[in-house]
């Protein structure tokens, strides 16, 4: 019989209390002050049968409330092909960890490379990593990336229009590691080009961050920002949505330097926040700047086709100090799942995707501001999510809710981020602006 966990006898436990030189168990705690040591008994419930526990966890399941879901920010509603969750648990590509004798893991390295191919191919990229936790720790990466390319810069800049959770997560990065962080300002919802040249001439800049399409869902012209980077030897660093890719001009297009983003977008569930995973992409002159791995394809001494690690830019591997990042430890489950998703739907399939959101959200935005109550913010090119001011903002909300309706997310006091994906039917659409 196979067991996932087998507990240490008494035995066990008094052997390795003896090698480290400690009586018991509770002096492995002796540096927790007796003041904060929990002392009562667990509240532990009786033992409970398969049938019990699967009634149990299914009454408990029916307390959430299932909404329709109009709210994006960075993770969206999008259709999963029922087929995905088969392929994923294929015993040659499921692995519990990442592989440390990795060329015998034969399928975990081929499904890497096929992610690393096709991500390559989306953002219009020459290198893909093996993909990274998420978007947020992609983008403080890149910073990272950034920061160690210059020998004198230490100044990395972001727009304003860059979302609040990726600028948290940068100011964490910047803050334990010496980087300098500043902010780029927004005008009418996009990053301001003047703004930039005038921060990038004065100096010290080694990166520039910005989002596409940006934490208001506008579409930004980036026309002119490679070059004014590139001039001062800074790098240019673009942050997407991975299926907006499809449609949108990708990074590469834009002279980007690096290119990260989230892959929740390609199918994954949205799960109450995740698990999700990130990608992170460079020109070939950066590629060992990347964290993480990099997988390539090559022939063994028979002649047949294999893949091995090309790239191992851990301290596992090479010297501590000439690592870049230990964040490649994730086990690419989520790469697997995207890759699977993207195989399937192929390129017309995530292009009819794309527009299939785009034109749900132009329809929803024309229908709320028919009704006057709606006003959009910027008047800007959008992809699949807007801003809009609404007077009765928050009675809006709470009606939509009481009617399985989640409308989108509040923004300060009387705005709404509102996000349509393809999987929102016209009936769904109609019943929103119905309530408003």
């Amino acid at each position: 019989m196979n067991h996932k966990f087998l507990p240490h006898t008494n035995e066990d436990i008094q052997q390795m209390l003896d090698r480290i030189g400690i009586k018991d168990l509770n002096g492995l705690y002796a540096e927790v002050p007796e003041s904060i040591r929990f002392k009562g008994d667990y509240d532990l419930p009786e033992a409970m049968s398969e049938l019990e526990i699967r009634a149990f966890f299914e009454k408990l399941g029916q307390k959430n409330s299932l909404l329709t879901c109009f709210a994006g920010g960075g993770v969206y509603d999008h259709y999963a092909p029922s087929v995905i969750p088969n392929l994923l648990s294929r015993s040659e590509f499921l692995t519990s960890y990442t592989p440390y004798q990795a060329e015998i893991s034969q399928g975990t390295l081929h499904y890497i490379f096929e992610f690393q191919s096709m991500i390559a191919e989306l953002t219009g990229m020459d290198i893909a990593n093996a993909s990274m936790y998420e978007g947020t720790t992609a983008t403080a990466e890149a910073m990272m990336a950034a920061f160690h390319n210059s020998k004198k810069a230490d100044t990395v800049l972001y727009s304003e229009t860059l979302s609040e959770n990726i600028i948290g997560v940068l100011k964490t990065y910047a803050h334990f590691h010496g980087v300098t962080l500043r902010p780029v300002k927004a005008e009418e919802g996009v990053t301001s080009h003047e703004e930039l040249k005038k921060q990038v001439e004065a100096g010290g800049v080694a990166g520039v961050i910005v989002q596409q399409p940006n934490r208001y869902g506008i579409i930004e012209d980036f026309t002119g920002f490679a070059d004014t980077c590139h001039d001062k030897k800074a790098l240019f660093i673009v942050n997407s949505v991975a299926s907006d890719l499809a449609l949108l001009k990708t990074p590469g297009e834009w002279g980007a330097d690096l290119a990260v983003g989230d892959i929740q977008s390609l199918g994954l569930p949205m799960a109450f926040g995740g698990p999700y995973a990130g990608y992170m992409c460079s020109t070939e002159k950066l590629m060992r700047k990347l964290p993480g791995r990099i997988v390539g394809k090559t022939c063994d001494s028979r002649g047949q086709r294999v893949f091995v690690l090309t790239l191992q830019a851990r301290e596992q591997h090479i010297r501590r100090q000439k690592a870049t990042s230990n964040i490649c430890s994730n086990q690419s489950l989520m790469a697997l799942y995207a890759t699977i998703y993207m195989s399937i739907m192929g390129k017309e399939g995530m292009k009819e995707v794309a527009q299939t959101s785009y034109d749900a959200a132009h329809y929803l935005c024309e229908q709320l501001t028919a009704t006057e109550k709606a006003k959009l913010v910027y008047d800007k090119p959008f992809f699949n999510e807007f801003l809009v001011q609404m007077k009765e903002r928050d009675a809006f909300f709470d009606k939509a809710v009481r009617n399985g309706i989640l409308p989108g997310i509040k923004v300060d006091d009387d705005r709404l981020l509102i996000a349509v994906t393809e999987k929102r039917t016209k009936e769904e659409i109609d019943t929103l602006v119905g309530l408003l």
